[in-house]
């Protein structure tokens, strides 16, 4: 009967383990290759049974390590199985170091996806874990998903493995096929969704990240419309040496106040080399109370850290603008240069208007924002057939001038308007009750000028730590949390230590809980624990003084630990110069809990100290209060 298996290998100096498990049960497949014992022929017969009932593999990074080793075994499946156990696991521990340093170099897998004899689904890829800002190994994902073992393969891979490692192998093998086979159950809609665009675009997208999907699904559109063959497409691009503001700037851009018209001015003296764009704008403005930045991408500024409420008397304005950034270059017929422009702005605007008729709940909906928002993105991208910085910077600097345009004509129209926070795409405003008409009669003038669509909100209250971290509540009691504040539903490559932190906060601003009474009732060790990895030319190191002893241990790379009455301390050390730091400064000890084991809770001997500390710091920089102590 055919299913599909999610697997992993490990490949040592002198040792090839294979583990595979089925997608719908915990049947397991485990093959080894050591001089002790010798799985090749069971381990062809396999793969090349996955092979003729069209059988997927689902792997972490598979596309680029898994498959590449599992092709090898195929293509040279006459001569290894002539070979004994320890030759074979030599020669995959040779092709294994061979993939590793192409992958380092920059450099394609030797075998593209289309090559591979078995179909893939790779996880990392699907996820964008790739992605330098999102870069994720399989350990970090344990970690922010809770796995219970989250423990590096105890044995080094130029190690000569003994017989009676194996099974020590074989035991970790498995937890990193079970930790990938949960994220393959978190990524079941996405996977879902990549089927369904597979089927019905002839496209493989099984394992692509949400750029390559808006890519792929926009030069597909893109070429029926203008006939052009994708190969075509694919190679077209927009270069430019220089990028004159001036000449980009929307005519109706402009400004009552003179702080404004000094900001104008600044952009439209701007000659941008799009070969040198780091640092290429950066200029501030302090307006009403408020400094904004401005610079190459979007316009930022925040009000100063304070909770701010709405009462009879005031009320907190929040306006968004509809899909900006796809809307600046829809309304103004832009396109990359290279392109069709009748084309593209048509293909552009029809998957906007499409998203509008489709329900969130259907997945196309999902598909048309991917693709809307990433195309700016990837206008910006030099391997990207979108590419035309002048495009990418006409949507950026004329978004910041625009939603500034906004932002001047609230502030100077409104009497008592006091701006909180200025981010990208949207505004938050607090202005007398009797104005609100007012506000949006201003915003419907804004509309009309801009050919823009704005959406609007109230909130009852905005605990404002700065732009990028805060927690808005609505009129509705709804709760929206960005930055240090947020807690729920986070990316799993986003680094979620100390959950309890946050939770608390939200639990006192929104729910009006306190601190203390909510982080002892909560038993979720899991929130307590803090995720640490190293980086560049470092390691951890464990200092524990155990009945009197000082020694020192050697972690692993990706550690999970929490604050404990009785611990250690956990220092990152410079390999080359020795360097210490504490990974938890001053008097605070640590305990590891690389290997959950389940325990009455009053056992991990929490120091609820450390948290409720960092708590009332946060509040205490809100709510400035000589009372806050006795909420503790």
């Amino acid at each position: 009967m055919r299913t599909h298996w999610v697997m992993d290998y490990e490949t040592l100096s002198n040792c090839f383990i294979a583990v595979f498990e089925d997608v719908k049960s915990e049947h397991q497949e485990v093959f080894v290759c050591h001089e002790s014992k010798n799985d090749i022929l069971e381990l062809v017969t396999f793969l090349e049974r996955n092979k003729t009932l069209n059988e997927w593999h689902v792997s972490f990074n598979g596309l680029s390590f898994d498959s590449q080793i599992t092709e090898h075994i195929l293509r040279n499946k006459e001569q290894l199985l002539e070979q004994d156990g320890d030759t074979i696991a030599r020669f995959l521990y040779s092709k294994s170091q061979s993939i590793i340093g192409r992958s380092r170099d920059g450099e394609f897998p030797e075998f593209g996806a289309r090559d591979l004899s078995i179909r893939q689904i790779d996880v990392f890829k699907l996820n964008h874990w790739d992605n330098p800002a999102k870069r994720s190994s399989l350990k970090w994902i344990q970690y922010t998903m809770d796995w219970k073992n989250i423990m590096d393969m105890p044995i080094h891979h130029t190690t000569e493995v003994v017989e009676a490692q194996i099974p020590e192998i074989i035991k970790y093998c498995i937890n990193d096929v079970k930790s990938t086979k949960q994220i393959m159950h978190l990524s079941k809609e996405q996977i879902n969704l990549r089927k369904a665009l597979t089927d019905e675009y002839d496209i493989d997208l099984f394992s692509a990240s949400e750029p390559r999907i808006s890519k792929e699904l926009f030069l597909h559109f893109l070429s029926k419309s203008t006939r052009i063959r994708k190969s075509n497409l694919r190679q077209m691009r927009t270069s430019r040496e220089q990028i004159i503001f001036k000449d980009i700037i929307l005519p109706y851009i402009s400004f009552e106040t003179a702080t404004f018209q000094n900001l104008l001015k600044k952009f439209q003296d701007v000659v941008l080399y799009p070969s040198e764009t780091k640092g290429g704008f950066k200029y501030s403005v302090q307006y009403k109370g408020v400094k904004t930045d401005y610079g190459l991408g979007g316009i930022h500024g925040a009000r100063a850290s304070k909770v701010y409420n709405s009462d009879e008397d005031m009320i907190i304005m929040s306006s968004d603008v509809v899909s900006f950034y796809p809307n600046l270059a829809i309304r103004n017929g832009w396109a990359p240069a290279h392109l069709p422009k009748e084309e593209f702005c048509e293909q552009y605007e029809w998957f906007f208007e499409e998203r509008k008729k489709i329900p969130k709940s259907d997945p196309r909906n999902y598909v048309y924002k991917i693709i809307l928002n990433s195309t700016y993105g990837l206008s910006n991208d030099e391997n990207s057939f979108l590419y035309d910085p002048q495009f990418t910077m006409s949507i950026t600097i004329n978004g910041q001038l625009s939603l500034t345009m906004l932002y001047e004509m609230i502030c100077e129209g409104i009497p008592g308007a006091i701006p909180l926070m200025q981010n990208t795409d949207g505004l938050e405003t607090m202005i007398p009750r009797e104005y609100v008409d007012k506000y949006m009669e201003i915003s419907k003038i804004w509309e009309s000028m801009t050919n823009l669509q704005l959406e609007h909100d109230k909130y009852s209250k905005i605990v404002l730590g700065d732009v990028n971290n805060y927690i808005a509540v609505n009129e509705d009691g709804k709760s929206k949390c960005k930055g240090r504040f947020e807690y729920k539903d986070l990316a799993l490559h986003k680094n979620k230590s100390f959950l309890i932190i946050p939770k608390a906060l939200h639990a006192y601003f929104v729910d009006g809980v306190k601190p203390e009474m909510f982080i002892k009732e909560n038993l979720n060790i899991f929130d307590f624990c803090g995720g640490v990895k190293i980086k560049g030319d470092w390691r951890f190191m464990e200092h524990k003084v155990d009945s009197g002893v000082y020694s020192e241990t050697k972690l692993q790379e990706t550690i999970r630990y929490y604050i404990s009455k009785q611990g250690s301390k956990i220092i990152k050390k410079h390999n080359s110069d020795g360097r210490g730091i504490q990974v938890e400064a001053g008097r605070w000890l640590q305990k590891l809990l690389i290997d959950y084991q389940e325990k009455p809770f009053e056992e991990y001997d929490i120091n609820y100290d450390y948290y409720l500390e960092k708590v009332r710091k946060e509040i205490e920089s809100l709510e400035p209060s000589s009372n806050q102590l006795s909420l503790f």
